[in-house]
């Protein structure tokens, strides 16, 4: 029996693993680097081991410190989550010199499995239907260019480990191939410790859609059924559900078939899940199986009242599958969608820094890696959440999910909240007509828009001004009784100027005897009354419509939260200081990260597009690209360089005026 288990991992997936633990009767150990010291998963645990170190290899890829974690605090078994060493072979066998009981499959079926192109040839040999590929070296450019031409375009770059669209790049010019299989090389490095790539033939536009099977020490191998992933970005999937709309029953029993028969080729062991590209056709054919807990496993608890992880935890121990797994049954319809802090409307860029509060409603569930307060760093994968919804239909799902996100309180980062809404209210998301083009059909930053009409925005605006006023008035003394800015004679209105991304907008308002009168921008509010003002916001009736308004504040930036939407406004100062001008044509930083890519010198030509500096962040990489033809007039960094978000990096002259 185990005692006592180790989480080899971090954010909502070690909280998720010490939920069900505890639920079990299980102690719990976490690990954690230097930047993760005050996350919410390091202080759920019972203990907590310090990795130190703040990247992932320096903390939650050390083998041996995690090792060391377990003796020092005397775990008997390892979880390792998902990412990070949860496929790694090594790990996995290790943990079992060790004496440590590994929750997930043998070393030899991760090896397996985990190598793209291994597993490939195993799918062949038990007759699963699979794409043309061929294992490339990205130093040998001949190489690389004939596998692309016998393949045939498009073609796919993927690294042979990991997962979660880390290592991808789809390549449908011969000429940018070279560049792309370099780049996949890198990032597959970086994220999983293995630069090993491969090029796979492209299916344009198909379904991404994955068998989640189970494995026991008794023979038994299942399928739990179908998640479609098919709205991705950057090969990473943003929104699950389960069931399929594009499976009707004979077609999931094929498929769940061939996910068997991927899973007894192998003898495996544990939670496993094999994943297949779909064709309108209804044929299907093996992508790769992931020997791990799936970040959207959520959606099939939901759908089959089980623990996935209590199962995982079971057959670790020896037990057979229990009866309600092996006889489970659809019921219903769940739909998951991940909250990043990134921004669509600029290419998806990750971003950094503090929640100042997070809480979403309780009609969902929400498996999260923070809470209010919470820091998101740049070391790891932005991901802050996954918010689940269940219902006895697709529709109603999909309508409780949407209102569930569109509702919810996220202060202190930009996220991908507005897109997600978008999305699940969307005629083709709601008629099942998804593919692994949607964002392509979709544009993200059209979608990934403020959910808030400009007369909406105008009341968050008049909101955040009596807000501040009151707060005002509840710190100075006052008159008892006498409405706020009030004068004996008329006076001018109180003005405060907000900004909501590019947009100004100047509020007057003013109390007089005949109540409070408003306007945005000069124009005026009809019929507005202030009904009440407190410490959590305003309550307003404007033209007869009455809402209230949670307002917050942090510095200079507001946060508004109302039954129209929600809204982030700066406060602009009354009397703004002189800014300090940038150099013409520098390139900023995107964000807080590493140079890995200085592609030009001072003097060089460039031209509009062309790559100028590879920026690495998030685990992702991040190209700055000159944003029109010119010269190189000063290189400010170096391959190696740490850089911060906004800092300068290169200038470019275009030769214009300035």
């Amino acid at each position: 029996m185990i005692q006592k288990v180790l989480i080899a991992n971090r954010g909502e997936i070690a909280r998720r693993v010490i939920d069900t633990c505890r639920e079990m009767g299980i102690a719990t150990v976490a690990v954690f680097s230097d930047p993760d010291v005050g996350a919410p998963f390091v202080a759920e645990a019972d203990e907590a081991y310090a990795l130190g170190g703040a990247t992932a290899a320096e903390s939650y890829l050390r083998i041996d410190a995690i090792l060391e974690a377990a003796r020092a605090t005397g775990a008997d078994a390892i979880h390792p989550g998902y990412g990070f060493l949860s496929e790694n072979a090594d790990f996995a066998r290790a943990c079992g010199d060790a004496g440590l009981t590994f929750i997930g499959p043998a070393p030899d079926t991760i090896e397996i499995m985990g190598s793209k192109l291994e597993s490939k040839r195993r799918m062949i040999e038990a007759g699963v239907p699979t794409l043309p590929s061929v294992e490339i070296d990205p130093s040998d450019h001949d190489a690389v260019s004939a596998a692309g031409e016998e393949i045939g375009f498009p073609v796919l770059v993927k690294a042979s480990a990991g997962g979660g669209g880390k290592g991808m790049r789809i390549v449908r010019d011969p000429a940018e191939l070279v560049a792309a299989a370099e780049g996949a090389a890198r990032e597959a490095a970086a994220s999983f410790g293995d630069p090993t790539v491969f090029l796979e033939k492209y299916l344009d536009a198909p379904r991404h859609v994955e068998i989640q099977i189970f494995g026991d020490a008794h023979g038994n191998v299942i399928s739990l059924f179908e998640r479609e992933c098919s709205i991705q970005r950057r090969h990473q999937k943003i929104v699950e559900e389960s069931p399929s709309p594009a499976l009707d029953t004979d077609l999931r029993a094929e498929m769940s078939e061939a996910a068997i028969a991927a899973g007894r080729a192998v003898d495996y062991l544990g939670a496993g899940t094999v994943e297949f590209l779909l064709d309108d056709d209804r044929g299907f054919y093996f992508l790769e199986t992931n020997t791990r807990l799936q970040v959207e496993h959520p959606v099939t608890e939901m759908v089959t009242g089980l623990d996935l992880v209590r199962l995982q935890v079971m057959v670790a121990e020896g037990e057979p599958l229990p009866v309600d797994a092996t006889e489970a049954m659809l019921n219903g319809h769940a739909i998951e969608a991940r909250l990043y802090a990134e921004d669509p409307t600029n290419e998806f860029l990750p971003v950094t820094g503090t929640v100042h509060s997070f809480h979403v409603d309780d009609a969902v569930r929400v498996d999260s890696a923070v809470e209010s307060g919470s820091e998101v760093s740049v070391h790891y994968d932005p991901m802050i959440a996954k918010v689940i919804a269940w219902a006895p239909t697709r529709h109603e799902a999909a309508r409780v999910l949407a209102s569930a996100l569109a509702g919810a309180e996220i202060h202190g980062l930009v996220t991908n909240r507005e897109l997600l809404v978008r999305i699940l209210r969307e005629d083709e998301f709601l008629a099942g007509d998804t593919d692994t083009h949607y964002l392509e059909r979709h544009d993200p930053a059209e979608m990934g828009r403020s959910l808030i009409t400009d007369a909406a925005l105008h009341h968050h605006a008049l909101a955040a001004a009596l807000h501040a006023q009151g707060a005002r008035r509840r710190t100075t003394p006052h008159l008892g009784g006498v409405p706020s800015g009030w004068r004996n004679t008329p006076s001018q209105p109180q003005q405060v100027t907000f900004r909501s991304g590019d947009t100004e907008l100047e509020v007057g308002y003013l109390f007089g005897r005949d109540g409070l009168t408003a306007e945005v921008n000069g124009t005026p509010l009809d019929e507005v009354e202030l009904v009440e003002e407190g410490q959590e916001g305003v309550t307003l009736r404007i033209d007869r419509v009455q809402a209230h308004y949670s307002v917050a504040r942090a510095g200079d930036t507001w946060f508004i939260d109302g039954p129209d939407g929600a809204s982030t406004l700066v406060e602009l100062p009354r009397f703004p200081g002189q800014d300090v001008e940038e150099q013409k044509g520098s390139l900023l930083a995107p964000m807080p990260g590493k140079v890995i890519r200085v592609a030009v010198e001072e003097g060089a030509s460039v031209a509009r597009g062309d790559t100028l500096v590879v920026v690495e962040a998030m685990k992702m990489e991040h190209s700055v690209r000159a944003p029109s033809d010119g010269t190189v007039v000063e290189v400010r960094i170096a391959e190696g360089d740490q850089v911060d978000g906004d800092q300068v990096m290169i200038v470019v002259d275009d030769g214009s005026e300035a």
